[in-house]
């Protein structure tokens, strides 16, 4: 699904974080401690305070070097924009990982709905599938299951990561069967998800400034992919560097590792401008 066409993305004047966006979870892995839900006599943590109000050139440096970007497709251009698109136009990185809330609670639901259906329960109609046991009945199936159509932009992208990440999952595994993934192919799925999402915020957000800046449609959408490509390989090494690190997707807490991914994805955008 391409989202750039029909967005301008957010201008200034309006919160960084839209209200609706779900708050990211406590990281246990921050302080070694477990998550606190007041069972072992401590307080849940506090709500995250109020996001500030965006200037009105939040992305003013971001869209300059990507318009260059979608003229040359100069690697360092690209990598300007990211990290002032982050540091910018979202104060940084904590920031942008909050607004991307929404895909971090959407991939804890993933996670679960795929473990749910592969035990043999879930929320997916049997009845349904069986009158139409294409894959691509399937994958709409589990869409609609995950995530519901509520008008908003961050529904619609969110949906198409997870279409997108159904079907890579069949591209990496050709004999998966999506009504029993194992541990390692429901991990995969919900990596891919979190790397295709990741990229579609930033395509909601500056995408119109390639399709705008481009010297042609056909350039226009082949520097669309590079950026996509590009971001959704950041978004992998990150999951690869927690995997590394001892933390996988893999019964542990979905939420708080994608948040975690996210974010030092977000750090290493940062870190371009330096």
């Amino acid at each position: 699904m391409g989202t750039s066409q029909s967005s301008r993305g957010p201008g200034g004047g309006v919160p960084m974080v839209p209200p609706w966006t779900p708050d990211l979870p406590p990281d246990p892995a921050a302080d070694g401690s477990p998550d606190d839900d007041g069972g072992d006599g401590t307080a849940p943590p506090p709500a995250a305070p109020p996001a500030p109000t965006a200037p009105g050139t939040r992305f003013q440096r971001a869209k300059l070097a990507l318009g260059r970007f979608a003229q040359s497709g100069s690697r360092g251009d690209l990598r300007r924009a990211l990290g002032t698109y982050v540091s910018n136009g979202y104060g940084g990185s904590r920031m942008a990982t909050r607004r991307a809330g929404g895909t971090v609670a959407t991939a804890g639901v993933f996670g679960s709905t795929l473990a749910a259906i592969a035990a043999g329960g879930g929320p997916l109609d049997r009845a349904v599938l069986d009158a139409d046991p294409s894959v691509r009945a399937i994958i709409s199936a589990i869409v609609d299951a995950v995530r519901s159509v509520d008008g908003t932009l961050d529904a619609e992208a969110e949906r198409a990561s997870i279409d997108s990440a159904l079907s890579e999952v069949l591209n990496q595994y050709p004999d998966a069967d999506l009504l029993l993934l194992d541990d390692e192919q429901r991990a995969f799925a919900v990596e891919r998800f979190v790397a295709n999402d990741v990229y579609r915020r930033f395509e909601l957000d500056l995408g119109k400034v390639i399709v705008d800046k481009a010297p042609n449609n056909i350039t226009a959408s082949q520097r669309l992919k590079e950026a996509g490509d590009y971001v959704r390989q950041c978004v992998a090494a990150s999951f690869q560097k927690l995997r590394s690190a001892g933390r996988t997707l893999i019964g542990q807490d979905i939420v708080s590792i994608v948040s975690a991914a996210i974010e030092a994805t977000y750090h290493v955008f940062e870190e371009y401008l330096q």
